[in-house]
């Protein structure tokens, strides 16, 4: 079970956040400069960085994860966000399987007894969990990537033309090396006369 205690107070620009992380490339390294650069420079809007861990979209030094660059694919980042949503709040899920607006109540009662929250800061963490809530889809889950690897059958010509492990076998062999040192003579006959001799005796 878990529920974070990361919350907003500018959770009315939550939408347009993710919007930006969408759209954009994955740095390196959330820092308070990105998200300034994102256009975010409120000092209420620097917890969107506490957010972002919460969720598993940032590891704890603040590098970007799986999670965070998967959420990039327009076609699954509602998706993705309901997985975030049901690990970071999944005490929240227990409580009902499809929060809306109607379980307010509950869902602050639920902050307060779980992190002895005051009623201002209980209602911050609803409100910053319905805002991630609209952008998320609960219901479905996010496709995983297959990794495809194509399997090629041989012919049956590839089988009959393949090679037998005794065709790789080689029958040893014995080879010498025989080294012939010349004596330094200027008589030519000298080094015919050897030459002759292994012509003779090794060939």
């Amino acid at each position: 079970m878990a529920l974070t205690n990361a919350y907003t107070e500018a959770y009315g620009k939550l939408g347009e956040f993710f919007n930006r992380i969408r759209d954009g490339q994955a740095p390196p390294q959330f820092t308070h400069q990105f998200l300034i650069d994102l256009g975010f420079k409120s000092n209420k809007q620097r917890a969107y960085i506490p957010i972002l861990k919460a969720l598993g979209f940032l590891t704890p030094d603040g590098k970007p994860t799986s999670r965070y660059k998967d959420y990039r694919d327009h076609s699954q980042s509602r998706a993705i966000m309901g997985e975030a949503l049901k690990e970071a709040y999944s005490d929240i899920f227990l409580i009902k399987e499809n929060p809306t607006t109607a379980d307010s109540a509950a869902i602050e009662g639920k902050f307060k007894s779980y992190h002895n929250a005051s009623d201002n800061v209980a209602i911050n963490m609803r409100r910053t969990f319905m805002s991630l809530l609209e952008l998320a889809d609960t219901k479905h889950t996010p496709t995983k990537k297959k990794v495809s690897q194509d399997i090629v059958e041989p012919t049956p010509t590839e089988i009959e033309q393949a090679p037998t492990p005794t065709q790789f076998i080689k029958t040893p062999g014995l080879h010498y090396n025989i080294q012939v040192h010349l004596p330094a003579t200027k008589d030519i006959e000298v080094y015919n006369a050897i030459f002759k001799s292994l012509k003779e005796h090794l060939f």
